[in-house]
C-alpha cells in the first residue's frame, strides 16, 4: 500500500471532491463549517450552498488542508492552516490571537478505511509538513470520548492526537484543546 500526503493545492480540487463525496461519507459539508459566520443556521445549510463557499475559498486562494492518497486514490482529509483565519473557531473557544498558531479543525478519512491505520500516518506526514513550513506550534479540537459515531469526530478522534504526541491545552467535558510544539522556540 503506498501511503501520500499532499497539500492542498488548485491541481488538487478534483481530489478534494472525490473525497468530499456522499459516496465517502462526506458531501455535504465540504469543509466549510469553521468559515461560516456563526453555528446559527448551519444545519439547514444546503449542499449546494457548501459548495458554492467552497468554491469561492478555492477561488480566494483558500486551499487550506491535506490530502491521503492510498495507491494514487483520495481517501482522506485534514483541515490544517493558521488558526487565527477562522474567526468562528476562535470564538468558539475563546483563543487570543496568535498569528503562530495553526489548527487542524476537520480529519477524514473514507469510512471503509477506517482500522488500517491510515489517520496516524496521515497525521504524521501533516506534521512533517507543518514543520518543513516552520510552524511553531498547532491545536486540534477533537470530541471528547471513545467510540463516537463518525458524525462526532469530524475534528478528528482524541486518542488519534494524544498518540501524536499533542498534550492537552484546555480541559472540557466535550471539547478538550489540544496543543504540539513543532519548533522549540514557538508556541
Amino acid at each position: 500500500m503506498k501511503i501520500e500526503v499532499c497539500r492542498l493545492d488548485p491541481s488538487r480540487h478534483v481530489d478534494f471532491y472525490r473525497v468530499h463525496s456522499e459516496e465517502n461519507g462526506a458531501g455535504w459539508c465540504f469543509c466549510v463549517a469553521w468559515w461560516t459566520p456563526t453555528w446559527d443556521g448551519w444545519g439547514e445549510r444546503t449542499a449546494d450552498e457548501n459548495q458554492r463557499l467552497r468554491e469561492d475559498l478555492f477561488a480566494d486562494g483558500h486551499d487550506d488542508g491535506y490530502l491521503l492518497y492510498v495507491d494514487g486514490d483520495p481517501v482522506g482529509w485534514c483541515q490544517c492552516g493558521v488558526r487565527d483565519r477562522l474567526t468562528k473557531l476562535t470564538n468558539r473557544f475563546k483563543l487570543d490571537p496568535d498569528p503562530s498558531a495553526w489548527a487542524i479543525t476537520c480529519f477524514h478519512i473514507k469510512p471503509s478505511l477506517h482500522g488500517q491505520g491510515l489517520a496516524h500516518r496521515f497525521l504524521a506526514g501533516v506534521l512533517d509538513d507543518l514543520k518543513r513550513r516552520g510552524a511553531a506550534w498547532v491545536q486540534a479540537f477533537p470530541r471528547r470520548g471513545e467510540r463516537l459515531p463518525v458524525d462526532d469526530v469530524w475534528t478528528g478522534p482524541e486518542a488519534l492526537f494524544r498518540g501524536a504526541g499533542f498534550q492537552l491545552d484546555e480541559d472540557d467535558g466535550k471539547y478538550p484543546i489540544y496543543k504540539l510544539i513543532l519548533d522549540s522556540s514557538g508556541g
